[in-house]
């Protein structure tokens, strides 16, 4: 007999159909080494699912103005908003990415921060595990178009899309996989992810920009950011320090 995923799950941990849906969508739930990716998918009454909760977010830095957090991975930006009331997302990382988040304590300080970004006068640097062997620095150029919606998607295109710029440098080569560092003088959609993948290294377990790799998560962390003259930075979790 066969039943939908998180009915099956929800009857396992006892919780609600509402929050089994919930644990699915986020990416928390596998069967194994896979992750359940649809909730209403039917599998077998006996199937065995196996929840990974996100680790806790991490306060990095405090003032009057800023709210500096390390966000860890499966957990939204909103829902690091949430956890501190008194605080605004300055801007936003993937569900899936993890590390320095920046949130202000006043609109005053919120509207300034925000200015920075859109003059580009903010650093982000990130690292990321990716496909194949990265030599030497890559600088990559080359506009996106982002077409929104409730899974936005990024292409790249010359007419449509927005200037990006996005520097690539080799950190580590462990197999058929790198560990490189980026920084992006740009911030457009899923502007990292597409830019690897243009260039024929999509982030590893990033499926929907080409990587045939199975993985927990895409591996990518934002590791820093400058703003006003000071850098916050996030420690790598362990899937980032190390690949395997």
């Amino acid at each position: 007999m066969e039943n939908k995923a998180y009915k099956l799950l929800a009857e396992q941990l006892n919780i609600s159909g509402k929050r089994a849906k919930e644990l699915i969508d986020r990416g928390l739930v596998y069967v194994g080494d896979k992750k359940v990716k649809i909730a209403r998918a039917t599998l077998p009454i006996e199937t065995k699912f196996r929840v990974e909760m996100p680790d806790s977010v991490e306060k990095i830095f405090e003032d009057d103005n800023i709210l500096v957090v390390n966000k860890p991975a499966f957990i939204d930006s909103y829902e690091v908003e949430a956890i501190y009331p008194y605080a605004k997302l300055i801007h936003r990382l993937d569900r899936e990415t993890s590390g320095v988040l920046l949130l202000a304590k006043n609109e005053d300080f919120l509207k300034k921060a925000i200015e920075e970004f859109r003059n580009r006068r903010v650093q982000k640097f990130y690292s990321a595990w990716v496909e194949g062997v990265v030599y030497e620095e890559i600088v990559i150029d080359a506009p996106i178009h982002t077409i929104k919606g409730p899974k936005s998607i990024s292409k790249i295109d010359n007419k449509l899309g927005k200037e990006a710029i996005t520097i690539v440098k080799p950190n580590e080569i462990q197999g058929k996989k790198s560990k490189v560092d980026i920084e992006i003088k740009t911030g457009r959609t899923h502007q990292i992810r597409l830019h690897l993948s243009y260039i024929g290294h999509p982030i590893v377990g990033d499926e929907q920009y080409g990587s045939v790799t199975k993985a927990k998560r895409l591996l990518l962390h934002a590791k820093g950011i400058k703003i006003f003259g000071k850098e916050y930075k996030a420690k790598e979790p362990k899937d980032i320090q190390r690949y395997k």
